[in-house]
């Protein structure tokens, strides 16, 4: 089935690709993937453009994913007036001191053992449900955690281009 593209997909295939590229870069910092995804506009719905994101997400290299995941605030610590990781962050909104400063030191563990953040599709976590990833994921080797970090991404770039897309 065919459909026209929602009126933020339509705005978003008009824009003069500086401009697309700057949207693409705040639903996800890799410069590869933003690429790929505007060499593929117009885009007719938005199930093709998560299509294009899943497929460009699936050929990143390890370096690529670095980049992503750069961009991603650790959890707990949401970028200062940044309304996206905020908003995704919520669930710490409430959380204990002593949850967030034991959210904090397995953060850092987490960095130490990896090089890079934990990255968990935070929207809709509790903070407790996002300490007790972390505690599982800290022992995976760095290959199976990239699979799952890249995994995440793929879920965080949905929710971040669905809001592109309806024009949020």
């Amino acid at each position: 089935m065919t459909s026209s593209p929602t009126p933020g997909l339509a705005r978003f295939n008009t824009l003069v690709d500086a401009e697309a590229q700057a949207e693409l870069h705040e639903v996800c910092a890799s410069s590869a993937w933003g690429s790929k995804l505007l060499a593929q506009r117009p885009y007719a719905t938005t199930d093709a453009l998560f299509a294009a994101s899943d497929a460009a997400m699936a050929e990143l290299t390890a370096a690529d994913l670095e980049e992503a995941m750069a961009g991603h605030p650790p959890i707990g610590r949401p970028k200062p007036g940044d309304p996206t990781s905020a908003r995704e962050q919520r669930g710490m909104a409430g959380a204990s001191e002593e949850l967030k400063a034991e959210l904090l030191e397995l953060n850092l563990a987490y960095q130490d053992k990896f090089g890079h953040v934990f990255l968990i599709c935070a929207t809709g976590a509790t903070g407790e449900q996002m300490r007790d990833a972390v505690k599982v994921r800290i022992e995976n080797t760095a290959e199976a955690e990239r699979e799952i970090a890249r995994g995440e991404l793929v879920k965080i770039n949905r929710i971040r281009l669905t809001r592109l897309a309806e024009g949020e």
